[in-house]
Parts: structure tokens; sequence; C-alpha cells
């Protein structure tokens, strides 16, 4: 009967942390401006150097609006790591406001 009782309150405190993990975790999206784009080829590098970023999910990049929509979890990865990603691939980026 004990030996139940704390395998159920064991469970119950997993069940627990996970549900608190996933309140905390979210998808957000997040444009960059990236003026730096000057031919039709330099979004496939921005692409490739934001699809590496651990936690984005996905990106679409437009050279005519020299500009990056970055949809990532904000439990796995910061703005910062993606602007910090454009920029060592020779494409500096900010936050389009």
């Amino acid at each position: 009967m004990v030996k139940s009782l704390f395998i159920a309150l064991g469970l119950a405190a997993v069940l627990a942390c996970c549900q608190c993990s996933a309140v905390h975790a979210a998808t957000r999206t997040v444009t960059l401006d990236v003026s730096g784009m000057t031919c039709v080829t330099c979004p496939i590098t921005v692409k490739k150097s934001l699809s590496r970023v651990v936690g984005v999910e996905s990106v679409d990049v437009s050279f005519k609006d020299k500009q990056a929509t970055v949809v990532f979890d904000d439990a796995k990865t910061t703005v910062e790591d993606m602007t910090r990603a454009t920029a060592n691939a020779g494409f500096p980026s900010t936050v389009r406001q």
C-alpha cells in the first residue's frame, strides 16, 4: 500500500513537471531586417544560417523585402542567437520594429 502511494506520488510529480515545462515554452515568430543582402543568392546563406540554430522551426527569407521571418521555440533559442547567426554568416540583422 505504502509502496503504491509513493509510486503514485512520484508519477504525479513527473507529470506536474512536464506540464510546467510546456507552459513556459512557446512558438514565436520574429521578422529580421537583413539589409546586407545584395544578390538573389544571399537569402540562401541567410536561410541556412538561421536553420542551423537549435530551436528554429522554419525560415522564410525575402530578397525583395530584405527580411527573414523566423518561427522558433523560445525555450530553445533567442532572437539574439538568430541575429548572431546571420552576422556570423556575413549578414548582420536587426529585429523589425
